[in-house]
């Protein structure tokens, strides 16, 4: 991913944060010199000095298959467009996004690991809600059925690329014009995270 050096982010804890807010990915593999991808949520872990990704296909996704050569994980926050006539002087629009991507090595995992994996997952997402659907509340003869149909794996993290493109390159003026157009683009409701997130920067 092209990074220009004002839109790079490099601080390992702010990009955990934004995997875990943004975990549903793109995952790519090539098979036979072509790129597959797969949509899928994916965790990421911290052990020791590592970082991993963890997540299952369908047994069925031929993808799983390919795990021989190194994978990429595509995670994508808010974006939305910029129209330059927010600017003070005459200049082109643009795009602001945020977007992390992910490359590593992956391994299939076996199945007590798989069902910690798969026991947090649902705990992540469940926890919080009035009837909660828990590994542990699922008959498990239902639970046997269905880890037959599925492929666990994790991706041992060799290299992350981050971008918050947010108009880092505009001045001050320009900066806060673009934050107060795009709340006012209520029909869109990526361009307000979009400027809750450009209201970071002035805070930091």
């Amino acid at each position: 991913m092209y990074v220009p050096k004002m839109f790079n982010v490099t601080d390992l804890d702010e990009i955990h944060a934004f995997i875990e807010a943004n975990s549903f990915a793109t995952l790519v593999t090539t098979e036979k010199g072509r790129p597959i991808a797969t949509h899928l949520p994916l965790e990421i872990k911290k052990q020791g000095e590592d970082y991993y990704l963890t997540g299952h296909l369908a047994y069925g996704n031929r993808q799983w298959r390919t795990f021989e050569t190194e994978v990429l994980a595509i995670f994508q926050g808010p974006d939305a467009y910029i129209s330059s006539s927010w600017y003070e002087q005459e200049e082109v629009p643009t795009w602001n996004y945020q977007a992390v991507h992910v490359y590593g090595q992956a391994t299939i995992i076996e199945k007590k690991e798989l069902i910690e994996d798969l026991t947090l997952m649902l705990k992540k997402y469940e926890e919080n809600r009035e009837h909660p659907v828990l590994w542990e509340t699922l008959p498990s003869e239902l639970l046997e059925k269905e880890l037959k149909g599925i492929v666990g794996f994790k991706i041992k993290v060799n290299e992350i690329q981050a971008a918050y493109k947010l108009s880092q390159n505009r001045n001050e003026k320009d900066f806060r014009n673009i934050i107060e157009q795009l709340r006012f683009e209520k029909s869109n409701p990526k361009s307000e995270q979009i400027a809750k997130e450009m209201d970071k920067k002035l805070e930091s």
